[in-house]
Parts: C-alpha cells; structure tokens; sequence
C-alpha cells in the first residue's frame, strides 16, 4: 500500500474537516493514487470514493445514569457537597418552591368548594406573609378554621 498522506490532506481541505476524518475507499486505492490535484479529489468527492466521517461527540449515557440517581437522592452524601445548604439552595429559591406549592393546593381548594372565594383570598394573603409552613400546615389550618366554622 502506498502512502496517501497527501491525497488525504487535501481532501481534508476540500471536504473542510480533519485528516482523520477522511475515509478513503480501499477498492479504489489506484485511483486515489493517481489524483493528485484538488479538481482530482474533488471528483472522486463527487464519485462518492472520498468521503468525511461523521462528527464523534462525548456520550452523555454516564451523565444521564448519575442524574437518575440524584434524582432520587443517591450520590448526595456529605462528602459530595460543596457549599453550605444556603448556597445550594438558597432562601430564595426554598420560598418559591414551597409559595408556589402552597398557592397551586389553595387554586385546587377553592376550584373544588373546600374553601369560597373569601376564605381563598384570605389565605393567599396569609400565605405570601409567610404563617404557612408547608401545604400540609396550611391544608391543617383549614380544617381547623371548618371546625371552628361549623
């Protein structure tokens, strides 16, 4: 076999990729021998006898195995962290998260009757004011406020 080094530095720079990208037709080897100008190659490009390889990227499979796991809460020990609680997730963050569960479970309450109108808004006020821990503290206050009621 021949050395091609040329002919593949060319047609790495008429098919604008890398030399390693190339793939050469091995029952042609004679003809690629043979060129030995750009209009040459180009043909054979044409011809389908030189051709680019395809565009290897880094698989994401590990990374979507590990985010699977996070998910559920493996792979998140102490010897994983790195900042403090606050900057993981910050106060902010932790309100909106638990304001927007609190808000969607009130819409949920008064589209079913569990609570009217003016209950519901008395609620979301008390709610932005921060007296509610979480969805099951707020959903606890209204049972406490129906059996005061009836």
């Amino acid at each position: 076999m021949s050395d091609l080094s040329t002919q593949k530095r060319i047609a790495a720079a008429v098919l604008k990729c890398g030399v390693n990208r190339v793939w050469l037709n091995p029952e042609r080897l004679s003809d690629i021998e043979a060129a030995i100008s750009r209009s040459e190659i180009r043909e054979l490009v044409a011809e389908g006898v030189i051709k680019a390889g395809v565009v290897k990227g880094n698989s994401r499979g590990r990374a979507r195995i590990r985010e699977a796991k996070r998910s559920y809460g493996h792979k998140k020990g102490y010897g994983r962290r790195k900042g403090s609680a606050g900057a993981r997730t910050p106060s902010k963050r932790q309100w909106i998260m638990k304001i927007r569960a609190i808000r969607s479970s009130l819409r949920e309450m008064r589209e079913d009757g569990t609570v009217d109108r003016r209950t519901y808004r008395t609620l979301y006020r008390r709610a932005a004011g921060g007296q509610f821990r979480s969805r099951a503290h707020m959903k606890s206050h209204v049972d406490m406020m129906k059996g005061r009621t009836e």
